[in-house]
């Protein structure tokens, strides 16, 4: 993990899943994210010890647990507030809640792992209770309630709105839960005008309209390949291994949970935008494209 500062108050901790850092005085700052685990918690409390700080809150952008990971440990150790909005405080207070919801009812133990299950802490609503020199902003569509943090410094810590041109030509899946609000929190993005943004798992940009295009084109990439597996009537399962096997994709416990529940958004969305219809048959539920 680095330290690197970014503006007079703003600071980035460097990371698989980058962690904003706000000094609110000389002495104290908030956090935006605290990692993947508690390792993750315990390096960004030696990070922010060595400078002399103390952690007064921290900022959930949302509960997915490679973003909350390091909530209780560094909660325990400093007593700290934690900020999160609408849904994501109830999956952050809950978190058995992302695992269950992924999985479609209670998770059987290998589901509670790391990657999915964070442990519980105590949070607050973030509405009404953000220090001065920081703005929260909607993000929706990669989670519930997701926000982006504007700091006084017009750096936008971006959370998930956005992955890399790397992630997406190796994985070419990430994680949406409803495309619709994707797609508007993409064009959203075009509006802002800051100095820095600074997305969770990509590097740090002065200009992201190059990386919006390219979710963007992904994401119509996608759908057009679940229409086209929907010329015959096909089941969910099928879809899903079409999926994998067209992009090379390995299938494994995690990725069956997280990629399943994204080609479902996206089932979603072309249902709802009439392009796909469902029935049953054999007692099995069909997916076709309509003609």
């Amino acid at each position: 993990m680095e330290l690197i500062k970014v503006g007079e108050r703003t600071y980035y901790i460097k990371n698989p899943t980058n962690i904003g850092i706000y000094k609110i005085d000389d002495n104290s700052v908030y956090i935006i994210d605290s990692g993947n685990d508690k390792d993750a918690g315990k390096k960004i409390l030696k990070i922010i010890d060595e400078q002399g700080w103390s952690i007064k809150g921290i900022i959930s952008t949302h509960s997915n647990a490679d973003h909350i990971g390091g909530n209780k440990v560094i909660q325990d150790r400093t007593n700290c507030t934690i900020l999160a909005h609408n849904i994501e405080k109830n999956f952050t207070e809950n978190p058995i809640l992302e695992p269950s919801f992924l999985y479609g009812s209670y998770p059987f133990k290998e589901i509670k792992n790391k990657f999915l299950l964070a442990k519980e802490s105590v949070v607050t609503e973030i509405e009404g209770n953000l220090p001065e020199g920081l703005e929260y902003f909607s993000l929706n569509g990669h989670f519930f309630n997701m926000i982006g943090i504007k700091t006084s410094d017009d750096v936008y810590f971006l959370a998930d709105a956005l992955f890399s041109e790397e992630t997406i030509n190796k994985y070419h899946l990430f994680y949406i839960y409803n495309v619709e609000e994707y797609l508007n929190t993409l064009e959203y993005l075009k509006t802002l005008d800051g100095k820095l943004y600074i997305p969770s798992h990509c590097e740090v940009t002065e200009n992201i309209s190059s990386l919006i295009e390219i979710n963007k084109n992904k994401i119509y990439e996608i759908m057009d390949k679940i229409y086209s597996i929907c010329e015959k009537e096909v089941t969910f399962e099928v879809i899903l291994q079409n999926i994998f096997d067209e992009y090379n994709l390995v299938m494994n416990l995690n990725q069956y949970l997280l990629i399943g529940s994204t080609i479902k958004a996206y089932l979603s969305y072309l249902v709802d935008s009439n392009k796909l219809i469902y029935e049953f048959k054999d007692n099995k539920m069909l997916w076709k494209k309509v003609n």
